[in-house]
């Protein structure tokens, strides 16, 4: 495995920041370590090349480093941070989108093979197979193939996908293709929890959403999200919070209004209980950080 993530590591840094033609490919370099960040992960494969960085997601955290890949099914609120990254040996890795459409037309093909199955996490962490590697290098090499990329990338990624789901995560990758699985009821309130969240409900209702029952949708939506549905819908209300307070500039009373807080003493309790630090003095550090050389 170590001569192809070394030729992974080589595409990555050349291939950074150029236009290419492999839809869903997502590049990262990163030369320093970063303090935790939270974000909105999508559905997505990502492999380390170099360097390692940590997730929280609800209360697991998962660490992975050179040569371990991750797989997210749903959309989850994540903190991040990288821990291991320098200018000398900056953190090195490379995704792709993971398109429901074409994992559903793969299973279709697959019909009479075994593909692993039983019950799903959102994010999962696995060390990387010799031929998961090496389908993800010749991709990479397509880059410098614009012409070769719009024909064969398709089915370099087609393969990708078909090493997903014969890996120890290929459960939730077959869930991400499967139309009626109980991750995609999941995924559906996941949606409108994202789409709705400064909006009260009633757990009853999310089950209904779902196609549950009301302890059926509890435990299925927390073996996925590690979360329960409030604590999903608080993670989506603060990191909205703090990307209103530090790119729009609003006050911290009336983004926590903006959010669904009807109390600005709770939002504030609860945002320093998230980020460590009351909303008005992270917005500064987050701002001082960001004017740094």
């Amino acid at each position: 495995m170590e001569k192809a993530l070394a030729e992974l590591r080589a595409r990555i840094v050349a291939a950074a920041g150029r236009e290419h033609a492999v839809d869903g490919l997502l590049l990262s370099i990163v030369d320093a370590p970063t303090p935790p960040m939270s974000s909105l992960a999508t559905p997505t494969f990502a492999l380390v090349a170099q360097g390692r960085k940590r997730l929280a997601v609800g209360d697991q955290v998962f660490e992975y480093g050179a040569g371990d890949y991750l797989v997210v099914s749903v959309d989850l609120p994540v903190t991040g941070h990288f821990v291991e990254a320098s200018k000398d040996q900056p953190c090195l890795g490379v995704g792709l989108s993971l398109r429901a459409e074409l994992i559903a037309s793969l299973l279709l093909d697959a019909a009479d093979s075994q593909v692993p199955g039983g019950s799903v996490q959102a994010l999962t962490v696995s060390r990387a197979p010799d031929e998961l590697v090496d389908a993800v290098v010749r991709l990479l090499r397509l880059v410098d193939e614009p012409e070769d990329a719009r024909v064969l990338a398709p089915l370099v990624e087609r393969e990708i996908l078909w090493r997903l789901l014969r890996s120890p995560q290929g459960a939730a990758v077959r869930e991400i293709g499967l139309a009626d699985s109980s991750l995609s009821h999941v995924a559906r309130v996941i949606r409108w929890i994202r789409d709705h969240y400064t909006e009260p409900f009633r757990v009853e209702d999310l089950a209904a959403l779902a196609g549950m029952s009301t302890s059926a949708f509890h435990r299925h939506f927390r073996t996925v999200t590690a979360m329960t549905p409030i604590q999903f819908q608080k993670k989506i209300r603060l990191q909205e919070a703090r990307l209103r307070l530090v790119g729009l500039g609003e006050d911290v009373t009336s983004t926590g209004y903006a959010v669904g807080y009807d109390s600005p003493s709770q939002f504030s309790r609860e945002y320093r209980r998230e980020f460590g630090t009351p909303p008005s003095r992270d917005t500064s550090l987050i701002r001082a950080e960001a004017s740094l050389p």
